[in-house]
């Protein structure tokens, strides 16, 4: 006998809408930047974006085993269980999939990766003087702008004309620092304590972005932090029986504040970039934002478990299934059966699916701002 209950038909249409519009935006997002007619990617940041430089470097490394990539039934030393959101920026521009710069059989002809899986913005040196001293990878920015700079060098070998090829190309610089507050309330600082590197952070990526555009790049996005008091490691680390520190998302405000105030300082340095180099097109990653929106909206669209969706996949323990002890990768930790219902890989990093759902956001929200289609009418013209 059919339950006699049913949702409301004013619900039902909502709910039609949200996932008609999705499908709509996710197919009309599948080459939206091809129209930049970028030639090249270059990625820099962290684990958010490493394609396999963390384990190229370190092939013990969890993340070149399963479950880690367990969607393509093979590791990739992606950290997630398939593809990153600079996987579908690149499918977007009509790019192949960028290989790891430390993978010296990669092909480099659209562009590399630079980014590495624990990296800092801050060099472990600086770190230390701010009393931070647990920082696993001595890779940080400055490290990989190193790595850039060997590459165009070796490249264009000393001929700074080879260099304007970079304005071709789209340059990712982050998502990067993170892990610079990460390792720091790991090791216990509060959130006032951690607050106060933040300029550093964020001038650290200042002046690591102008020098990507002494390299010659034109066209640059420069992501923000995501919202981590929605993320199950600081969900479970930070946990408290006061409703009034979550809100109706049921992510900490207070972590999620201090995320915004990156992001705040993050945009002004952007502006202050801008006005130096007016010639060149600098635009701000809202991953916050579209984090955010997945995170409202997820219950309405494709097969998320609305009771999961702050549950890691890959994980144990709590009632965000992660532990402080036990990691994903590790040979006694479960995996979720499906994680296209999960937005939470590993309680650190998220799941294939929602990196897609996030990209599709993301590649709406900066194409506008990349001035695409002002270039290719230009280019037309002349």
């Amino acid at each position: 006998m059919a339950s006699s209950k049913s949702s409301p038909p004013g619900f039902v249409f909502s709910i039609l809408i949200i996932i008609s519009f999705f499908n709509f935006v996710t197919c009309n997002n599948q080459h939206i930047l091809s129209s930049c007619n970028f030639d090249a990617i270059y990625q820099l940041g962290d684990s958010i974006a490493d394609t396999g430089n963390d384990v190229q470097d370190n092939p013990s490394s969890k993340f070149a085993r399963l479950p880690y990539g367990e969607t393509f039934k093979k590791a990739t030393g992606r950290c997630s269980d398939g593809l990153l959101m600079i996987d579908y920026i690149a499918l977007s521009a009509g790019i192949p999939f960028l290989d790891p710069y430390l993978n010296k059989d990669g092909l480099f002809d659209y562009g590399l990766n630079f980014a590495f899986a624990g990296a800092t913005a801050m060099s472990a040196e600086d770190l230390a003087k701010w009393n931070v001293s647990f920082v696993p990878t001595s890779i940080s920015l400055s490290r990989q702008l190193d790595w850039m700079f060997s590459y165009f060098n070796t490249t264009c070998r000393g001929n700074k004309d080879c260099f304007k090829k970079n304005g071709k190309a789209l340059f990712m610089v982050g998502e990067i620092g993170g892990n610079d507050y990460n390792y720091a309330f790991w090791q216990g600082k509060t959130i006032e304590e951690v607050k106060t590197m933040v300029p550093e952070v964020v001038e650290t990526i200042k002046q690591a972005t102008k020098r990507v555009i002494g390299y010659g790049a034109t066209r640059l996005v420069v992501p923000g932090n995501f919202p981590i008091g929605c993320f199950s490691v600081y969900l479970t680390k930070y946990q408290t029986d006061d409703s009034t520190a979550y809100d109706e998302l049921h992510c900490l405000k207070e972590l999620n504040n201090f995320s915004i105030y990156h992001n705040y300082l993050l945009q002004q340095a952007i502006a202050e970039l801008k006005e130096e180099h007016p010639d060149e097109t600098v635009v701000y990653g809202d991953y916050y934002n579209a984090f955010l929106w997945l995170l409202s909206k997820a219950d309405c669209l494709v097969s998320f478990d609305p009771i999961s969706l702050q549950k890691a996949c890959c994980g144990i323990g709590g009632d965000y299934n992660y532990g402080l002890s036990s990691w994903c990768g590790d040979p006694k930790v479960p995996v979720c059966e499906n994680p296209n219902e999960r937005l939470s890989w590993d309680g650190v990093h998220l799941t294939q699916i929602a990196y897609e759902l996030m990209a599709t956001w993301l590649v709406r929200d900066i194409y506008p701002k990349l001035q695409c289609e002002y270039i290719v009418s230009y280019s037309s013209a002349v």
